[in-house]
């Protein structure tokens, strides 16, 4: 007991610190998982053999994980990706093991080790790339997309893989690993294509009619722990049968998640499953560091190190090229490229059966093992990579490849952006009769609302030598709608110094922007959240039980308290100094939230409260502060 609690203790606290250090700078937590793994058993030795059993629960989190993306996905936006799961995924799979094949072949190795090898190297790593495509918010990009339809098709290739390797050797008996249970292992090929096809039903018709009637009942029973322990049974008993019929406990998931994804009860499943899957991914990579065998990597480094980057060399190639082939945007195809280049944790498997199949010698499986967890550690940097470089010059190539329009119409009114804020104040506009030129530097946009007929130039509103061209001298005023806060802001600058009669209505993210804009020269600055906010404060006073004229008296005094406060602190602010860290303008805004609540009350008790907006103030007529 004493050891599992030591144990269980020092690859928590190794993981926590590890992780928070990584997320520090902005490494990423699969990066942080896998340093804490490498610090356990390489560098401090902490590990023994329990990080072998250790990885074999851990790799149930890629089961849940996989349940709970497909929990996500319904089966018609999965019908939307059958191409790119067929197309893509298919090709590269086949390339891939082609293109390594040939390389372990030309190198002099036998051609069934080098089916072998290029089995094991073709699947990426579903764990680290999903984890990534969601803490990064890259699911729903083109790139993210295509990513996934890929690794969903490895996990459904690695069903024939396993398969295969057995028969790869040469004279040799192959005998079933001591966590391998198939009940079907000595069964003809037809049968084993029915029962699995018959399990996939099974699973997929079973749980959609019957997990929401037992979901219905255990509700009834009001206890918490019940819905979680369902949910794990669902998940851990998918997998067991998925196992004895010799298919892919992941891909049983998946389709029971699938099944699942219209269920009302999806959210629920999701809240009870999601610590399971955090936890136990995390053991899974750090059992993936904690195994590396650094006395082999630093004997044989170069050799391993070539290996390593000729596996992702020839990965992102292919992904590449598949990428263009399948009309991916560019950046989506580099993406694609480096997320997915890796070995992933199902060529651990492989290697196990590999090697027991006397497929591939010990020697060459060690090189290849410290091969398949290299890759999956340099995956993280190859992300940030793509994040701090790609991205940036990305998006900036992706708009440039078409030119500037040259804008020759002179109109009163200019909006800058037109976005959800921006289309909306345009729409409103043109309703009333009112001519806007509207410049967008999103080329997908421009061409978008060109074609639903409303005239937008495409331009880079950041560059003087536009804004100098679009009329500015000649406008009566100017709306900035624009996401980017600092462009918002260096355009305010840039009017306001060479344009400072030229009325100015610009989008301010939050409270923090608007002090920025106003400092910059803004002539009138919106919150883009507080309208919405204060209607919503309302609607939530009249379901308390205020009648409506009530609400609607506070939430007007409220709004009147709140442009007062910005006028106030916006005196206090300094630019250069952290909000936080601004005594002054803390204490201001403490003063006012306290006056501001007991004049509301007061009004709430039917008082009379003696304030009053000054009309004349700085806020509503100057700089209209809203």
């Amino acid at each position: 007991m004493t050891t599992i609690l030591l144990y269980s203790f020092t690859y928590l606290a190794f993981a926590v610190a590890a992780v928070l250090v990584s997320k520090k700078l902005g490494l990423g937590s699969v990066l942080g998982y896998l340093m804490a793994g490498i610090a356990i058993g390489p560098v401090l030795g902490f590990a023994g053999k329990e990080t072998e059993s250790i990885q074999h629960v851990a790799e149930f989190g890629v089961v849940m994980m996989l349940f709970l993306v497909g929990l996500e996905l319904a089966p018609q936006k999965l019908w939307q990706l059958r191409h790119k799961l067929l197309g893509l995924g298919g090709l590269q799979v086949l390339l891939s093991v082609a293109a390594i094949a040939g390389i372990t072949i030309a190198i002099g190795k036998s051609w069934q080790m080098g089916v072998a090898v290029g089995c094991i190297l073709a699947l990426s790593s579903t764990a680290i790339v999903l984890q990534t495509y969601s803490e990064k918010n890259l699911m729903r990009s083109p790139g993210g997309q295509a990513g996934f339809a890929i690794l969903l098709f490895q996990d459904v290739a690695a069903i024939p893989m396993l398969a295969l390797l057995p028969l790869l050797a040469a004279g040799h008996h192959h005998q079933s690993g001591p966590h391998t249970t198939n009940l079907l292992a000595d069964q003809p090929g037809w049968m084993l294509a029915a029962v699995s096809i018959a399990a996939i039903l099974l699973i997929a018709v079973g749980v959609r009619y019957l997990v929401p009637r037992m979901f219905r009942f255990i509700s009834k029973v009001r206890l918490n722990e019940m819905f979680t322990m369902f949910t794990l049974a669902v998940v851990v008993g998918i997998a067991t049968l998925m196992s004895l019929v010799g298919l892919s406990p992941a891909l049983g998931a998946f389709v029971a998640g699938v099944a699942l994804a219209n269920s009302s009860y999806r959210h629920e499943m999701e809240s009870h499953l999601e610590p399971f899957k955090g936890l136990l991914l995390g053991l899974f990579f750090i059992t993936v560091g904690a195994g590396m065998n650094f006395t082999l990597l630093a004997k044989e480094f170069w050799v391993v190190a070539a290996i390593t980057l000729a596996t992702l060399a020839v990965k992102g190639i292919i992904l590449f090229i598949l990428g263009l082939l399948f009309r991916l945007p560019r950046m989506g195809s580099k993406l694609l490229a480096l997320s997915l280049a890796q070995a992933g944790e199902f060529g651990f498997v492989l290697l196990t059966i590999a090697r027991q199949s006397h497929v591939l010698p010990r020697a060459m499986a060690d090189r290849i093992s410290l091969v398949v967890a290299l890759s999956m550690l340099l995956t993280p940097l190859l992300f940030i990579f793509y994040d701090k470089v790609i991205a940036p010059r990305g998006i900036v190539e992706e708009n440039q490849e078409r030119p500037q329009d040259v804008i020759e119409e002179e109109n009163p009114v200019i909006l800058l952006g037109h976005g959800r804020f921006g289309q909306q104040i345009n729409s409103m506009l043109t309703a009333c009769g009112f001519h806007t030129t509207v410049i967008d530097y999103q080329a997908d946009t421009v061409e978008g609302l060109t074609k639903y007929g409303s005239k937008t130039y495409y331009g880079d509103a950041t560059r003087p030598e536009l804004l100098n061209s679009i009329g500015l001298a000649h406008a009566k005023l100017l709306i900035i709608c624009i996401s980017n806060l600092e462009h918002a802001t260096s355009i305010v600058e840039f009017v306001h110094r060479h344009y400072p009669n030229l009325p100015v209505i610009t989008r301010a993210y939050d409270r923090i922007h608007a002090y920025h804009l106003h400092h910059a020269g803004a002539n009138y600055i919106i919150r883009e959240t507080v309208d919405a906010a204060i209607r919503s404060g309302r609607l939530a006073l009249e379901k308390l039980g205020i009648n409506s004229e009530k609400a609607q008296e506070l939430s007007e005094f409220y709004a009147a308290r709140d442009r007062y406060q910005m006028d106030k602190m916006a005196e206090k602010y300094t630019p250069d100094l952290p909000v936080f860290a601004n005594e002054p303008l803390l204490q201001a805004a403490r003063e006012i939230d306290t006056e501001t609540a007991q004049m509301m009350q007061a009004i709430l008790r039917g008082e009379s409260v003696e304030w009053q907006e000054d009309p004349e103030s700085w806020t509503r007529l100057k700089k209209g502060l809203a």
